[in-house]
């Protein structure tokens, strides 16, 4: 069914009002909001279905709102000429190419936070599903049989509940946990010991948390280092008898070796919303014993369903009629009129943040935001969350400027600001500096008169860089033949040298090197850097 919804105010059209496509379902409410606000809708819900009507229809818009059916892809982006957002109502964007919209000049947003306690009752009710074997006994008695004896279930109370990724989803989870009397343990990067303390999890390894678990849930998103991170070899270290639950992302869990596991009886059972390939039509996981599926219905109640559309509707509205940029995650939270001004310092500060957390390990525990200079007048707000974010990313990737302060928050990150004037030799200066559990690390940059952002100082070592797409990053000591032999490595591995920056501290002292590459640098190439004479740190950066 097709519907086209237009606002039928008769005032005077000196301006053209923008006008939103919406091609998944989006309550009535929603469409209000557009309307309410000035905004001409085209309500055409059954849309993302059909690729080519899409392609047509898609071509005169100014703004696209979806949910999980319409597929943003390149040709869509390059057939929508005048298409300035997309907004996805819900906190997944695995249906838009990202780097095409950017490419293309379109903002992306979704809305992080409208669905998170539903997603959280969900992996609750999958752990009473699976610990309990309703589904089956449900199947079962409906069939006429009394199977009494054959389902004996699991108690979860007292029962030692670990949960990976204990951000907005995993801490609620985790005070459902609570609630039912378990025992809660958590693994995450970015959760300081006091949050932990705070929210009342205790925070593990991953290696201890999988070798404790009875139940296993997963809170976090799906990146390079967090893909198949419930390997086979973890499964199997697991308590005979143990549960996983995964409502948060497929590819999290290696499904053959979860399919393996329940085979052999070594898993008392598993709940699963979500799998490597959506639709899931055939899986190798199904027909497994206790093995409870649903198809993706993590955010699937009204109530979500509802604030994601009412958000969704809000953050486009607002866009479109004033500039505003909210849940962008291809863009930053900057006002049209700051943007000239402030963006070459929100991409200093995304940086700064991005290298710093690719060089960091462990738990973060505060973050501290130096603006000196010309800089300090702009708006910080901006800036920090910048900062925040690409401190995040490597592992959160999905993280943007307006999520990032709240993730912060949530894993008990401090992030303090302190703005002061002109003190030494350049006109705007920013210094991010990092402490976790282990260690501070500070890096400073500017922006000259150019535009393009600059590394000034790592760890106290003055030097001067560009943020090159990829990198090398040493630390040594400052003794003859270093520059000779890590030259000699690199030629031998085929990498090409594009640029070479030294600093040191004195004489003889700990020195940093930072090699701009053409390529990014592998794995191999990185561990034979790490193995010369001098070297006390090799780390591959990407920007």
């Amino acid at each position: 069914m097709q519907q086209t919804v237009a606002n039928t105010d008769t005032a005077t059209p000196a301006k053209t009002k923008p006008v939103v496509l919406i091609s998944d379902a989006l309550s009535d409410a929603a469409v209000q909001i557009f309307r309410d606000r000035g905004v001409d809708v085209i309500f055409e819900p059954d849309l993302g279905k059909d690729k080519e009507a899409l392609l047509k229809r898609v071509a005169t818009v100014d703004g696209l709102a979806i949910r999980s059916a319409t597929k943003v892809t390149d040709k869509v982006l390059e057939a929508a000429k005048n298409l300035k957002v997309i907004g996805r109502a819900g906190i997944g964007v695995d249906n838009v190419d990202i780097p095409a919209a950017s490419r293309a000049g379109v903002i992306v947003m979704n809305t992080p936070f409208g669905n998170s306690i539903t997603t959280a009752e969900h992996a609750i009710a999958m752990m009473f599903a699976v610990a309990r074997q309703i589904p089956a006994a449900d199947a079962s008695t409906q069939a006429g049989k009394w199977e009494k004896n054959r389902f004996m279930g699991t108690e979860l109370t007292g029962k030692t509940l670990g949960i990976i990724g204990c951000g907005n989803i995993g801490s609620i989870v985790a005070a459902r946990g609570i609630g039912l009397r378990m025992r809660v343990i958590a693994f995450d990067p970015f959760l300081t010991t006091e949050r932990a303390a705070e929210i009342g999890v205790e925070k593990v390894e991953l290696d201890e948390l999988f070798a404790r678990a009875d139940v296993l849930t997963l809170h976090t998103p799906l990146t390079e280092k967090t893909k198949n991170v419930v390997s086979r070899e973890r499964i199997f270290a697991m308590k005979k008898g143990a549960i996983i639950i995964n409502c948060a992302r497929g590819g999290l869990v290696d499904e053959a070796a979860l399919r393996e596991a329940l085979d052999a009886g070594h898993l008392a059972g598993a709940g699963v919303d979500v799998f490597s390939e959506e639709p899931a039509k055939e899986n190798v996981l199904f027909g497994a014993p206790n093995l409870v599926c649903t198809p993706h219905l993590g955010a699937a109640t009204s109530e979500a369903q509802e604030n994601v559309a009412l958000q969704v509707a809000e953050q486009m509205a607002d866009y479109l009629l004033r500039g505003a940029v909210s849940n962008a995650l291809n863009m930053p939270s900057i006002t049209a009129e700051e943007a000239p001004i402030l963006t070459p310092f929100v991409t200093l500060a995304e940086r700064l943040g991005s290298f710093a957390g690719q060089l960091t390990q462990s738990g973060i525990k505060g973050v501290k935001i130096e603006y000196e200079g010309e800089v300090a007048e702009l708006n910080l707000k901006a800036l920090t969350a910048a900062a925040v974010t690409g401190l995040m990313r490597p592992l959160l990737q999905d993280v943007n400027m307006v999520s990032a302060p709240t993730i912060a928050k949530d894993r008990g990150i401090t992030v303090e600001e302190t703005r002061r004037a002109q003190q030494g030799a350049y006109e705007n200066y920013i210094r991010l500096t990092v402490t976790t559990e282990n260690q501070t690390r500070s890096v400073a940059g500017t922006v000259f008169s150019d535009g393009k952002p600059r590394i000034i100082q790592v760890k106290g070592i003055n030097l001067d860089a560009d943020f090159a797409p990829h990198m090398i990053y040493v630390t040594n000591e400052d003794k003859p033949g270093f520059i000779g032999s890590i030259g000699m490595a690199l030629g031998e591995a085929g990498v090409n040298i594009a640029n070479f920056t030294l600093g040191r501290k004195e004489q003889g002292g700990e020195a940093i090197c930072l090699i701009e590459v053409d390529g990014a640098p592998s794995a191999e190439v990185l561990a034979k850097v790490q193995a010369l004479p001098l070297v006390t740190q090799a780390k591959g950066l990407n920007f």
